[in-house]
């Protein structure tokens, strides 16, 4: 398994205890509520006690489950076990970067228990969760509560209070935030992916590559001829789906469809996305097949495998019938089926203000997916910068954003909807949110031809200008910098 700063794993930990000292008088009169226990909640929680702050972080497993979750751990990964690329050219890895430049817990937890993925970072889950946990359990400054909250806790008991409930929020607090907030809940489904044994795969059809031989063989990938693919396109479209109940209209994430959501909008739909055959050559045949579908790994032991792209409603009998008829898979035995949930979210432009609090309740925060963020990083990110917010409400200060050329404040960005011309919307960070770069002149090649400079190189500048940028600013509001590896990976997701 390959290092992962590894060096840098104890983050501010050293210094933990001078912070803690430093704010011994704020911490003798603050605390905060924080409700939900996922990766913002997490994230916010271990970032307000390092800094001094008591919390009360309650969480309502094991009391209750929402459908999508099958662990009692805190910060459960519900979908993928994967954080996406680590490659600062592309957005994601440079807010993963910014989090770890920061201090960031999760990226902390997800170094320490990553499992093989090329130039993206996934983890082990199970590890991951079990790291978490242990962080909260274990800090003198995080009361860990197990009840189910069907309210927003008053604020007369805390000096701040935030809502990191995520997509999934108990039904009792949506509706209460519902009539807080004066709108509708807006939602859509995000749709989870199958895993595999790796014992049940048929190793002599599935082979292990990389998408162009980038990094280590750290991906699997199932061979279909043109015909295999198209028979298994009209098994997906045919199959038997969940139904939505009638009071629920699906609003899909563009970035986490159905399976057959994309079959249905052409045949070839996905042999030019999930199913794309580039960069991959069948060992038995030394040809590119007509289309591939991959597996990534899902835990360390690799014992077990994720069906990338492979989010699906289709039903449990259904995925086991149709995904078994893929080469390899004839014996497949599956450790978990697809399935799909609910996600709740808030128009934050509207109900936030510029400190990315309630306009209506001051002291009240929301932070992760229920804000409209999507994604592992983002609701991570998000919960960091929000305590950021929250330290500076308790100390009567208001808080200085983060400039837009950085990751952290294109999100921020995207929170107020400054600049975006199309309906609020959940997403995923990317370059859109940034401010742009100068363009370069073009320049002569080695055959002296005059070209332009790459869309890759354009961004790298971007992400080198956002490092400069982040740290002048970090130094500005008084928080501490961590320098990590400067290496940049080919990734091709770069053109994110």
């Amino acid at each position: 398994m390959r290092s992962r700063f590894y060096e840098s794993l104890h983050y501010f930990r050293m210094d933990l205890r001078d912070n803690m000292q430093a704010n011994k008088e704020q911490s003798s009169t603050d605390k905060v509520i924080v409700v939900g226990g996922g990766l913002a909640g997490c994230e916010l929680s271990l970032q307000l006690a390092r800094a001094g702050v008591a919390v009360k972080l309650i969480e309502m497993k094991p009391l209750k489950r929402t459908p999508a979750q099958h662990s009692d751990q805190l910060a459960e990964l519900v979908c993928s076990n994967s954080f996406r690329s680590d490659d600062i050219g592309n957005a994601i890895g440079l807010l993963k970067r910014e989090m770890r430049n920061l201090g960031s817990a999760i990226m902390e937890a997800a170094d320490a228990t990553a499992v093989p993925a090329g130039s993206a970072l996934a983890v082990d889950r199970i590890l991951f969760g079990e790291y978490l946990t242990r962080l909260i359990d274990e800090h003198p400054l995080i009361e860990l509560s197990h009840e189910i909250v069907e309210n927003i806790p008053d604020l007369n008991e805390a000096s701040a209070v935030v809502i990191c409930t995520g997509p999934l929020t108990d039904t009792a607090l949506a509706t209460e935030i519902a009539h807080l907030t004066g709108r509708d809940s807006l939602y859509f489904y995000d749709a989870i992916a199958p895993i595999i044994d790796a014992e049940s795969i048929n190793w002599d059809i599935v082979w292990r590559q990389s998408r162009y031989d980038k990094g280590d063989a750290d991906y699997a990938n199932i061979p279909l001829s043109q015909e295999e693919y198209y028979t298994f396109i009209e098994n997906i479209v045919q199959g038997e789906k969940v139904t939505p109940k009638a009071f629920e209209e699906a609003k899909y994430f563009e970035g986490c469809l159905p399976i057959e959501v994309m079959a249905e909008r052409g045949v070839e739909t996905l042999a030019h996305g999930p199913l794309k055959p580039v960069g991959l050559r069948d060992p038995r045949t030394d040809t590119r097949p007509y289309a591939v579908a991959q597996l990534r790994m899902e835990n360390q032991a690799a014992s077990a495998w994720n069906m990338v792209g492979f989010q699906t409603r289709l039903k449990y009998p259904e995925q086991k019938r149709i995904f078994k008829s893929l080469p390899g898979l004839e014996d497949a035995e599956f450790l978990r089926f697809g399935s799909i949930h609910r996600n709740t979210y808030l128009h934050a432009p509207s109900v936030l203000d510029e400190q990315l609090r309630s306009v209506h309740r001051k002291g009240l925060y929301f932070a992760g997916q229920i804000t409209g963020v999507e994604g592992y990083v983002e609701s991570s990110a998000c919960g960091q910068m929000i305590a950021w917010h929250v330290l500076s409400h308790l100390k009567g200060q208001e808080f200085t954003a983060p400039p837009c050329t950085t990751a952290f404040g294109a999100m921020r960005r995207h929170l107020r909807q400054d600049g975006v011309l199309s309906d609020y919307v959940p997403s995923n960070l990317n370059w859109s949110f940034f401010d742009p770069i100068e363009k370069l002149p073009k320049r002569r090649n080695e055959h002296g031809r005059r070209v332009k400079e790459s869309k890759r190189d354009r961004r790298l500048r971007m992400a080198i200008r956002a490092q400069e940028d982040l740290k002048a600013w970090a130094t500005q509001v008084g928080l501490a910098w961590q320098d990590v590896s400067p290496e940049t990976q080919a990734d091709s997701d770069a053109s994110q």
